[in-house]
């Protein structure tokens, strides 16, 4: 089973810019689409962007398509998520999971497991 360790959160102000890192346990990293959650206070798991095993098909929700872009690089068993133009809507705790099999580009969590612990974005106005 693939472990997930999500890193490079923080404090930014609106307008800004985070990449978070996802770190992957299992050398099986490369045979998985994988995506990016994130969780608001009081709200729902939703998705924000996934890409398939090789890179080279991605997929990104509406309001974050322009600003975010998902990558991995599979030799290092990583995948980053590129933030910028940060609003303050975007503030959560943002999660990395693995396709379990389902729809990678569904957006819906049940097409993922093995969910990191989560690393936590505020953006301030």
């Amino acid at each position: 089973q693939v472990q997930l360790v999500e890193s490079g959160g923080g404090l930014v102000q609106a307008g800004g810019s985070l990449r978070l890192s996802c770190a992957a346990s299992a050398h099986t990293f490369s045979n998985y689409a994988m995506g990016w959650f994130r969780q608001a206070p009081g709200k729902e798991r939703e998705f924000v962007a996934a890409i398939t095993w090789s890179g080279g098909n991605t997929f990104y929700a509406a309001s974050v398509k322009g600003r975010f872009t998902i990558s991995r690089d599979n030799a290092k068993k990583t995948m980053y998520l590129q933030m910028n133009s940060l609003k303050t809507e975007d503030t959560a705790v943002y999660y990395c999971a693995v396709n379990n099999g389902g729809s990678w580009y569904s957006g819906d969590p049940a097409d993922f497991a093995s969910w990191g612990q989560g690393t936590q974005v505020t953006v301030s106005s």
